[in-house]
């Protein structure tokens, strides 16, 4: 418990990021096999102007492109809000072999909120989920952010 902590933690750091960039503040962490290599992303949809430019979907890219595969192979992926279906589509693809996140996602969420595409017996790679890991922390984050964008739009 104490690992998965520690990576999340780097999610939120990643989360934070992207709230000081105007992004909707999700963070992601991928670590691959023997913690050799971890890959930081954070939201960038706005930035990029790029619907799938989600936190998840860009941990995958910059891992492909380091190890040169697009199959991710027993690596674990920390989110800080549950991946939402674009977002698992790409993970079981690569083949990612554990999910660890924060707050579901009651809206989007596909890892058992509003979907569980990790035990679907129609897809042929199946995830293990974790969650919970730093909830009150990163549900917090994307409640004060909204929060503040609501404000602002109220004041300006």
């Amino acid at each position: 418990m104490e690992e998965h902590s520690k990576f999340m933690q780097m999610a939120l750091d990643e989360a934070k990021a992207a709230w000081d960039e105007d992004e909707v503040p999700v963070g992601a962490v991928l670590v691959l096999p023997d913690q050799d290599m971890v890959i930081r992303a954070r939201n960038q949809t706005i930035t990029l102007n790029d619907a799938t430019a989600h936190a998840e979907i860009l941990a995958l890219r910059k891992a492909g492109k380091a190890i040169g595969n697009y199959r991710i192979l027993n690596s674990v992926l920390y989110c800080t809000v549950e991946p939402c279906i674009m977002c698992m589509g790409a993970v079981i693809h690569a083949r990612v072999a554990k999910v660890v996140y924060g707050a579901p996602d009651l809206k989007w969420g596909a890892c058992g909120s509003l979907y569980d595409f990790s035990s679907d017996a129609g897809l042929n790679h199946h995830p293990e989920i974790v969650s919970g890991i730093c909830e009150d922390a990163c549900r917090t984050m994307m409640q004060d952010f909204f929060r503040h964008k609501r404000q602002g739009a109220k004041s300006g």
